[in-house]
């Protein structure tokens, strides 16, 4: 199995945020290129950094997906069915999946910061 660590993915904020989902962090490359291919599904979120795109290529369910720039602020939000290849957000240094419908559920859109905690 692909090496992910355990944190949680919490709003920034003046009053130390609140936690929107229980998360693992890929944390090496294999971890990365590996993702949630194979799963039928995800407690919480994924998060891949560095990254650029994803693609739901061989994925069982459809994903939620937010797009960080190196501050934590969402650039752009997508949720992408499966068998999508989706377009580099340049300006992006990590992607945060879920399944599809999570983040609606969170309150998570453009424009707000977010921070992974151990």
């Amino acid at each position: 199995m692909a090496a992910t660590e355990p944190c949680w993915l919490v709003t920034a904020g003046v009053n130390g945020g609140h936690v929107l989902a229980s998360a693992e962090r890929a944390k090496d490359r294999s971890a990365r290129a590996h993702g949630l291919l194979g799963r039928s599904g995800v407690d919480g979120a994924f998060v891949i950094a560095p990254c650029r795109s994803v693609h739901t290529i061989g994925m069982k369910f459809a994903l939620d997906v937010a797009f960080l720039d190196a501050d934590g602020f969402v650039l752009k939000v997508v949720r992408m069915r499966r068998y999508r290849v989706g377009l580099p957000v340049w300006k992006a240094r990590t992607v945060v999946e879920a399944e599809a419908g999570a983040f609606e559920r969170w309150g998570l859109h453009v424009g707000d910061q977010v921070e992974l905690r151990t």
